[in-house]
């Protein structure tokens, strides 16, 4: 455990480097969906701005209906986006239809199945009281009611709300520049021929996948060998292409082949830390060079998911001013096998999930936790955490889990 840190002390450590949330800009309601507001958004009108028909029927007088013998004259007829300009006086109705305005006069309306026709005259099956099936002015907000508080990440509900208060443009957070280097000799993108001794990069197109679901730009810095000068140079692309934070994977310990903490260090970053106490991901670094942050997960692949999910999601939603970015992410669960007792490191197995007869998840670990494992990876739909030095549980005790559709990823 020596030189190495808790999850804990790392996660606040990385929510400290964001600072503050990025620059505020403006775009328009089509390109709002999964933006995160910058400002508290309020009503420019109001919704809706005049009192309409909840039903399709016939606009009348409640007091009309008392006597069911009366017979009521139909006048007119209103339709959305076309009024009846007239008012309704007693013994009067008009036709209308959801929607519609109401006409000056009328203070109800009958559902057309309630009423029977003949002609220009209408009988009703029952008496209507004021109020019936009408929506009055404001019902849904006012101008100047709050819509919809900063630093929420939009939905597309939340579009539509904005919409109907008349905003045509949104205020905001500028999403995250994220450049993504892989590294290693032994890499080669996907189609790409293989050496005796080389595999495929995959870790990078999970990262950018990250990345997007956190609402972020990833920027692909491709595969930079083990060599000073090909990290140097990556390097130099990630700041000419300004980006809020580099990532790069593999490469971040200090063995003989361990290049890029040496080449980050020699760039100008400042290292903050480089070693937590997790499993898997024990070898993550972070720094800090000039503007842009640096995280440097480590190469096997469920290592860098685990360690994306925990550190990089946190502190993108910081950047993005998104609020309580390093909320836990897990919630309860039970264990559906069991298992043994934890070492000196916080764990983080994948495992499948279903739902209980509580309706908590019932997690079982993947029997293999090698973290060279991507099929293991990708069949996993979550994580259960074990803290350090956990006893021995058996299947049916309480756990604490991260599932993957909860946060989307």
């Amino acid at each position: 455990m020596s030189g190495m840190i808790t999850v804990e002390d790392a996660l606040a450590r990385v929510l400290a480097s964001a600072e503050a949330p990025l620059n505020e800009e403006r775009v328009a309601l089509d390109a709002a969906h999964g933006r995160v507001l910058a400002r508290d958004l309020a009503a420019l009108r109001t919704q809706p701005p005049f009192a309409n028909s909840a039903m399709d029927g016939y606009a009348l007088r409640a007091a009309d209906t008392l006597d069911a013998a009366t017979t009521l004259t139909v006048v007119g007829e209103s339709a959305a986006g076309r009024a009846f300009g007239g008012a309704v006086d007693p013994g009067q109705a008009i036709r209308i239809f959801t929607g519609a305005p109401m006409p000056e006069g009328a203070d109800a309306i009958v559902v057309q199945e309630e009423v029977r026709r003949e002609g220009d005259r209408i009988a009703l099956i029952r008496p209507v009281a004021p109020g019936d099936n009408l929506r009055p002015s404001g019902m849904d907000f006012r101008e100047g009611d709050a819509l919809i508080p900063a630093g929420r990440r939009l939905t597309p509900r939340d579009v539509a709300l904005a919409a109907a208060g008349n905003h045509a443009e949104l205020p905001v957070r500028r999403r995250a520049r994220v450049a993504i280097l892989a590294t290693g000799d032994e890499l080669v993108a996907p189609g790409g021929a293989l050496g005796p001794a080389q595999i495929i990069a995959s870790n990078n197109f999970a990262v950018a996948g990250v990345v997007a679901v956190c609402g972020g730009v990833p920027i692909d810095l491709g595969i930079a060998i083990d060599t000073i000068a090909a990290l140097d140079q990556a390097i130099r692309r990630a700041r000419d292409a300004e980006a809020d934070v580099l990532i790069t994977l593999g490469g971040a310990s200090v063995g003989d082949h361990d290049l890029v903490q040496k080449a980050l260090v020699g760039a100008g970053m400042e290292l903050g830390f480089w070693r937590i106490a997790m499993r898997p991901g024990k070898p993550l670094m972070h720094g800090r060079l000039g503007a842009m942050r640096v995280l440097g997960l480590p190469g096997n692949p469920t290592s860098s998911m685990v360690c994306a999910i925990l550190f990089l999601r946190p502190l993108l939603r910081a950047l993005h001013g998104e609020p309580d970015a390093g909320a836990d992410p897990s919630e309860p669960g039970l264990l559906g096998a069991d298992l043994t007792a934890n070492g000196p490191r916080q764990d983080y197995m994948r495992a499948t999930l279903s739902r209980g007869a509580e309706g908590r998840h019932v997690a079982i670990p993947a029997a293999s936790q090698d973290s060279s494992l991507v099929k293991t990876m990708a069949r996993a739909e979550g994580l259960v955490i074990r803290p350090p030095r956990a006893e021995a549980a058996k299947a049916g005790e309480a756990c604490r889990i991260i599932a993957f559709a909860t946060l989307g990823i």
